[in-house]
C-alpha cells in the first residue's frame, strides 16, 4: 500500500469534520469549514447525507418565526412564486409541519461504543485517577499492547496485532479497491465527528497532550477499520434507503433565505432612519472606552454612552495582539487570540516596583490553595479514602452547597472580595515567541509602535480623551463546563482582560509616544492615560486595572467609576427585564451553581457592523449585531477596512455557523442537554454516559425552552459604511473574502456614502443590487475633513 496516497485520502476525507475545541478553549467554530469552498445550498446537502444531520431549522422553527413576524409575507411569496411554487407561504408551512421525521438506526454503534471506551481512556487529561498504559508510544501502539485484553474484541491469545497503523489499514482494505478509500474514510470519521474533531484539533494545536501523547486520524482509522474487520462488521457505507425530496429541501431553503431577507431589511431600515450623522458636540469627550465587537458590547456600549460624555469604539477583542498569554496562577500557556492568527507573542506578569514582596504571598496564598484542590480531589478519588472522607466532610459541603443554592448573590459578592488577583501587583511584559535566549526576550521598539499604531487606525481614531479604556470581557458562571464559550471569542475563548493591559501598557511608554508623533504624526497628550478593563458580560460589571492611576487623573476615574456602575445598573436591567434589584438577580445567575442559562451569550447574532459609531449610536440593536468602528474617510487607501474583512468578519461568520448548526441540530452539531452532560478526560462533554464528543453549543445556550427558540439561525449579514467601489476593489483582490461570498456563507450589504448612504446588497461575481428603503435620489455627501495626523497614519 503507498503510504503517501493513503495520507492523502485520509487528508481528503478530513474535509468531512470541523475541530471540536476543548472545554477550557471553547472555540466557536463553523462545524463545517471543510466545505466552504462550495455554495451553502450544495455544502449542506452534501454534509446532511455525510453526516446524517439536519441542516436547516425545523418547520416548527420557521412557524415561530412567521407568527412574530421576523418572516415577511412579501420576501417568502417572492421567493416562492421565482421557484414556481404557486400556492400561499401558508399552504407550504403547512406541508413541512406534516413531514414525519423518521428517525434512522445507527448501524455502527457497536463500532462506535468500542472506540468512544479507548478514545476516553487514551486522551484523558487529567481526570482519571489511574492513567492508560502505554500512552507515551502513541494511539495506536497503547491500543496494541491492551486490545488483548478488551472482552469486546475477543482477541485469541497468541493473535498478532499488525504492528503499525498502516500494516492494519491494509489489512482492513485488502477487499476493497483503493478508489474506495476516501468514502470509506469519510463514512468512519463522520461517524463521530465530535470525537474525530478533537483529534483534528490535537493534531493541529501541538498542545503538550499531543506532544506527550500523540494521536492521529490515520490511527483512529487503523484501529475502528481493523477493529470492524475482525469482527466481521461492513466497513462500506451503507446505501441510502430513503429518497431525498428535494422539493421539501428547498421549501426548507427557501424559508430560510426569506427569514434572512426579512432581517437584512429590518436592520437597514433601522440604521436608514438617521445614516446621516447627527450633530457632534464641541466638547471633547471625558473618556473614550474601546470595547469588543461582541455583541453583547452592543447593550453595554449604549448604557455607558448614557451616564456621560463618553465616546465608545467597537475593536476585535484581542486589540491586535497576536499572543499567547501564560497565567501567573497555574502556569499554563494558552492562545490568547484568534485562531485563524498564529501567535507571534507570548505575554508573561512581572512585578511592579517595589511589589516583589506583594508578589510572594500572593504566590504563597496560590500555592496553598492548589494543594488543597489537589489534596480534596485525591481524598475523593482514592478507594482508600473516599468513603472516609465523604462521611468526615458531608456537613462542610452540605453548608456550602444550601449557602449556594440559596444565597448565591451574597456568596458570588463575598468571593469576589475576596479573591486574591495579581493584576495590582503585576505588569503584563510582551516576549517574541519561543525566543530560546532569556536575555532576548521582548519586541522592538517598531513593534511596539506597529501594535499600537494599528489600533487607532483600524477603528478611526481622531483624538484623545485624558482617559482611554481597553475594554476586553470575560464572563463568569458556574458549574459550566462550556464556561469558557461565554468569553472572547477574538481570544480563542480566554477572557480578554490580558490583551487589554498589555495594549494599554504599551499605549503608556514614552517612547512608544515620542516614536508615534516624530514618524507617524500621531500626537498623544502627555494628559491621556491608556487603562486597561474588563467587562463581566454576565454581570455587566467593568472592572478597572488602576493600581499606578496617576493623581493627576484620580478625580476623574471617580467619576468615571460612578459612571460605569450606573451604567451597569441600567443595562442589567434592561437585559434581565427587570426595575429593581438586577444587579443582584445577575450575580445570583453568575454564581447558581443549578443555573442552566447564567447568560445568552452570543445568541441572536445575525448582523455585522463595520462603520462609525454615529450610524449605530442611539439605536438599540437587541445585542444582535458585531460592531466593529470605521470611518470609510480616514482609509483612503482601503488597508484598514481590508484587515477588518479578512479577520473579525471571518472569525464572526465562525460565531455565527457554530450558533446556526448547534441550532438546526443540537444532538449532531450541539452540546446537547446541560441536565445530563457528563464531562471526559477535562477536555470535553458526553451526553449521560458515552456517546460521541459534544462539538458545539448546549441546548440551554440557545433555546428558551424545550419548544421555543430564542437564538434565531441565519446567516451572518455584514454591512459597511464605504464606497461600494473601494469595497469592489478588496473583494477583487481576496479571492478567500470572494468565494465566502460567492458561495453565500455570508451576506455582504454595503451603505455607500457617495450614492446618499444607499445600501446594495453583494451578488455573486462582484454584482450589487439595491435593497434601500430611502430614495435613490438623495445626494448627500459627508463634509466631515479627514484628521491630518489620521491621513498621515494611514497613508503609510
Amino acid at each position: 500500500m503507498n503510504s503517501q496516497y493513503l495520507k492523502e485520502q485520509i487528508q481528503q476525507a478530513s474535509t468531512v469534520i470541523g475541530k471540536t475545541w476543548p472545554l477550557y478553549s471553547f472555540v466557536t467554530s463553523n462545524p463545517l469549514s471543510g466545505y466552504e469552498n462550495i455554495p451553502f445550498e450544495k455544502a449542506t446537502d452534501q454534509a446532511k447525507g455525510v453526516l446524517n444531520a439536519k441542516v436547516f431549522p425545523d418547520a416548527s422553527v420557521y412557524r415561530q418565526a412567521w407568527e412574530r413576524g421576523a418572516i415577511k409575507s412579501r420576501e417568502i411569496e417572492v421567493l416562492l412564486k421565482e421557484h414556481g411554487f404557486q400556492n400561499t407561504p401558508e399552504f407550504y408551512l403547512e406541508l413541512l409541519e406534516s413531514q414525519v421525521k423518521q428517525e434512522n438506526g445507527n448501524p455502527q454503534h457497536e463500532l462506535d461504543s468500542i472506540l468512544v471506551k479507548w478514545l476516553s481512556a487514551f486522551m484523558d487529561e487529567g481526570l482519571a485517577e489511574w492513567e492508560l498504559p502505554y500512552k507515551e508510544k502513541g494511539f495506536y501502539q497503547a491500543w496494541r499492547q491492551l486490545a488483548p485484553f478488551d472482552s469486546q474484541l475477543n482477541i485469541n491469545e497468541g493473535t498478532a496485532l499488525p504492528t503499525t497503523a498502516l500494516e492494519a489499514l491494509e489489512i482492513a482494505l485488502h477487499t476493497v479497491t483503493q478508489e474506495e478509500y476516501a468514502e470509506i474514510f469519510k463514512y468512519h470519521l463522520a461517524a463521530l465527528p465530535g470525537w474525530t474533531g478533537f483529534i483534528n484539533y490535537r493534531m493541529d494545536s501541538a498542545s503538550s497532550w499531543q506532544q506527550q501523547y500523540p494521536i492521529t486520524l490515520e490511527d483512529y482509522l487503523a484501529v475502528r477499520l481493523w477493529i470492524a474487520h475482525h469482527l466481521q462488521l461492513t466497513i462500506t457505507p451503507e446505501a441510502k434507503t430513503s429518497q431525498k425530496n428535494d422539493t421539501l429541501e428547498k421549501l426548507q431553503y427557501l424559508w430560510l433565505q426569506a427569514w434572512e431577507r426579512s432581517w437584512q431589511h429590518e436592520l437597514v431600515g433601522t440604521l436608514e432612519k438617521e445614516s446621516i450623522s447627527l450633530p457632534k458636540t464641541e466638547t471633547a469627550p471625558e473618556a473614550q472606552l474601546v470595547f469588543c465587537i461582541d455583541t453583547r458590547s452592543e447593550l453595554i456600549r449604549r448604557h455607558v454612552e448614557s451616564q456621560g460624555n463618553y465616546e465608545t469604539f467597537g475593536y476585535a477583542g484581542f486589540f491586535g495582539i497576536a499572543m499567547d498569554y501564560t497565567d501567573l496562577e497555574n502556569g499554563i500557556t494558552r492562545k490568547s487570540c484568534p485562531p485563524i492568527v498564529s501567535s507571534a507573542y507570548n505575554v508573561t506578569e512581572s512585578p511592579q516596583t517595589q511589589k516583589e514582596d506583594e508578589l510572594a504571598d500572593f504566590q504563597k496564598r496560590n500555592q496553598q490553595e492548589k494543594f488543597g484542590e489537589y489534596f480534596l480531589k485525591r481524598m475523593k478519588n482514592m478507594l482508600p479514602s473516599a468513603f472516609g472522607f465523604v462521611e468526615g466532610s458531608g456537613i462542610l459541603y452540605g453548608c456550602s452547597i444550601l449557602a449556594r443554592t440559596l444565597f448565591p448573590a451574597c456568596t458570588y459578592r463575598f468571593a469576589s472580595k475576596n479573591k486574591s488577583s495579581h493584576e495590582h501587583i503585576c505588569d503584563p511584559q510582551l516576549h517574541a515567541s519561543k525566543m530560546g535566549n532569556e536575555q532576548e526576550l521582548g519586541i522592538s521598539l517598531p513593534e511596539k509602535v506597529a501594535i499600537v499604531k494599528s489600533a487607532f487606525a483600524l477603528t478611526g481614531w481622531k483624538n484623545f480623551s485624558p482617559l482611554v479604556l481597553f475594554v476586553g470581557h470575560g464572563s463568569h458562571s458556574a458549574n459550566n463546563p462550556f464556561g469558557s464559550s461565554l468569553d472572547c471569542g477574538a481570544c480563542a475563548a480566554s477572557p480578554g482582560r490580558h490583551n487589554a493591559r498589555m495594549l494599554a501598557k504599551l499605549a503608556n511608554l514614552p517612547e512608544v509616544r515620542n516614536m508615534l508623533a516624530k514618524e507617524h504624526h500621531i500626537e498623544i497628550p502627555d494628559t491621556t492615560l491608556f487603562l486597561g478593563a474588563e467587562h463581566n458580560t454576565t454581570t455587566d460589571e467593568i472592572v478597572m486595572f488602576d493600581s499606578d492611576i496617576p493623581d493627576s487623573h484620580r478625580s476623574e476615574l471617580l467619576q468615571l467609576k460612578s459612571n460605569l456602575a450606573q451604567a451597569q445598573q441600567t443595562a442589567t436591567q434592561e437585559r434581565l427585564g427587570t426595575a429593581g434589584k438586577s444587579i443582584a438577580l445577575a450575580q445570583q445567575k453568575a454564581n447558581n451553581w443549578g443555573e442552566t442559562r447564567p447568560e445568552w451569550g452570543l445568541a441572536k447574532n445575525a448582523g455585522f457592523i463595520i462603520a462609525p459609531r454615529s450610524l449605530t449610536q442611539n439605536k438599540n440593536l437587541d445585542g444582535r449585531c458585531f460592531l466593529h468602528s470605521y470611518d470609510w474617510e480616514l482609509d483612503p487607501s482601503g488597508e484598514a477596512l481590508q484587515g477588518i474583512l479578512q479577520g473579525p468578519m471571518v472569525v464572526t461568520q465562525w460565531i455565527n455557523n457554530h450558533y446556526y448548526f448547534s441550532t438546526v441540530d443540537n444532538d449532531r452539531f450541539g452540546g446537547g442537554s446541560k441536565i445530563t452532560h457528563n464531562i471526559t478526560g477535562k477536555f470535553g462533554v458526553v451526553q449521560g454516559n458515552g456517546g460521541d464528543l459534544k462539538m458545539g453549543l448546549p441546548l440551554q445556550s440557545l433555546n428558551a425552552s424545550d419548544t421555543e427558540m430564542y437564538h434565531q439561525p441565519l446567516r451572518l449579514s455584514v454591512l459597511v459604511q464605504a464606497p461600494v467601489e473601494r469595497v469592489n476593489e478588496i473583494l477583487s483582490k481576496n479571492e478567500n473574502l470572494k468565494s465566502l461570498l460567492d458561495n453565500e456563507w455570508i451576506y455582504l450589504l454595503v451603505m455607500d456614502p457617495l450614492q446618499g448612504n444607499k445600501t446594495l446588497k453583494y451578488h455573486k461575481g462582484l454584482q450589487w443590487t439595491g435593497t434601500s428603503q430611502k430614495s435613490s435620489k438623495t445626494n448627500f455627501k459627508a463634509s466631515k475633513t479627514v484628521s491630518p495626523i489620521m491621513e498621515a497614519m494611514l497613508s503609510e
